[in-house]
C-alpha cells in the first residue's frame, strides 16, 4: 500500500508481548506507521504469552516451541488484533495457517554483547569465572573458548539481567546488543563479540510483522520492509527449519549482506562445548539458496 492510499479501516491494534524490550520494540513499528500513515489510528493490545509466564525455568527445558508468540498468532488468527510484533529470533519456523511475515525492519547489529562489572573483555574472565546465560546457544561457544568458566541460568529483561549480574557477583553476562541498546543500556556493553567467537541466533536484531494472509494489514504494512534484512533472516530461518534448531539446540545462524555478498556463518554444538560444526558460505545475494543448500551438505557429513 502506498503512502497517502485511503482505507475503509482506520484503527490498527498491533499485538505484542508485556516485555519492556517487546514494548520497545513494537512503539518503534507504531511510530513509523504513524509517520507513513498520520490519517490512520495505531494502538498496541498487550497479550501474555506462555513464555512470559515461566520465569525460573530455562526456555530449552520447558519444551514447547513458540513460546513467546503463540498466543499473539492465535489472537492474530481471531482478528482480535491486525498486525503482531516479534523479535524474529522467537518467531518459529513455521507459522500458523492463514498467517504471513508481511515485513521485517532492517536490522539491527545482530551480535552479542559480554557485560561485565569486573573485566573488559570476555577473554580477561579466568578459569572458575562466572558468566550468566540460559542459552543453549551461548553456553556451548562459551565453554568451547574455555571449558573452566561457569555458565550460570539467567532469565529476564535486560535490566534484570544486568541486575542480577552484580546481584550474583557474575564476572559477566551475554545479552544480544540489538536489546541492549533498544533499551538504553549499551553503555554498559564492555565488548561485542565478533562472529569468530560467538554466532548470534537466527533472526537475531531484526524486528518483524505478522499479518493475516491478503489481509489489509500486509499491505499496509509491507513499506516498513527492508529487503536486505528480508533476506537475512528468511535465509537464516531456511537453515534453521532444516536442521530442527531452537531453544533446545545450540545453533548459531548468521546472513550477512555485505554490498551485493551474502555470508552465512553458522555453528553446531553440544551443550557441554563440544562443536560438531562450524561453517562459512558466502556468495551473491542472487545465490541464498544454493549456499545453504552447500552448509547443509557439510553439516550432514560432520554431524
Amino acid at each position: 500500500m502506498k503512502r497517502g492510499r485511503t482505507s475503509m479501516k482506520k484503527r490498527w491494534i498491533l499485538g505484542t508481548r508485556g516485555s519492556k524490550l517487546a514494548l520497545v520494540q513494537t512503539e518503534i513499528v507504531r511510530k513509523t506507521l504513524e509517520r507513513l500513515y498520520p490519517h490512520f489510528y495505531f494502538e498496541t493490545k498487550v497479550i501474555r504469552t506462555t513464555g512470559d509466564s515461566v520465569w525460573n525455568t530455562p526456555l530449552y527445558l520447558i519444551g514447547e516451541k513458540g513460546l513467546f508468540v503463540k498466543e499473539i498468532e492465535e489472537a492474530l488468527g481471531r482478528e482480535e488484533v491486525d498486525m503482531a510484533v516479534h523479535s524474529m529470533k522467537d518467531l518459529p519456523t513455521q507459522l500458523m495457517d492463514g498467517l504471513v511475515i508481511a515485513a521485517i525492519m532492517k536490522r539491527e547489529d545482530p551480535r552479542d554483547t559480554f557485560i561485565s562489572l569486573k573485566h573488559g573483555c570476555l577473554a580477561d574472565v579466568p578459569p572458575g569465572g562466572t558468566i550468566g546465560t540460559s542459552s543453549m546457544r551461548r553456553k556451548a561457544q562459551l565453554l568451547a573458548l574455555n571449558r573452566e568458566w561457569e555458565i550460570v541460568p539467567l532469565r529476564g529483561n535486560v535490566d534484570t539481567r544486568i541486575r542480577k549480574l552484580e546481584e550474583q557477583d557474575l564476572d559477566g553476562i551475554i545479552l544480544a546488543w540489538a536489546g541492549t541498546k533498544r533499551m538504553g543500556f549499551e553503555g554498559s556493553v564492555k565488548e561485542v563479540l565478533p562472529f569468530e567467537v560467538m554466532v548470534p541466533s537466527g533472526g537475531q536484531g531484526a524486528i518483524g510483522i505478522e499479518t493475516r494472509q491478503d489481509d489489509e494489514a500486509q499491505a499496509l504494512v509491507a513499506s516498513l520492509n527492508d529487503d536486505g534484512t528480508f533476506l537475512e533472516v528468511v535465509t537464516e530461518r531456511r537453515l534453521q527449519e532444516a536442521i530442527g534448531g531452537g531453544c533446545s539446540v545450540p545453533l548459531g545462524i548468521n546472513a550477512s549482506l555485505v554490498g551485493g555478498t551474502l555470508v552465512i556463518r553458522m555453528v553446531y554444538g553440544r551443550e557441554d562445548g563440544v562443536i560438531l560444526f562450524r561453517g562459512t558460505a558466502s556468495g551473491p545475494r542472487e545465490e541464498a539458496h544454493a549456499l545453504t543448500e552447500r552448509l547443509l551438505v557439510d553439516w550432514k557429513a560432520a554431524t
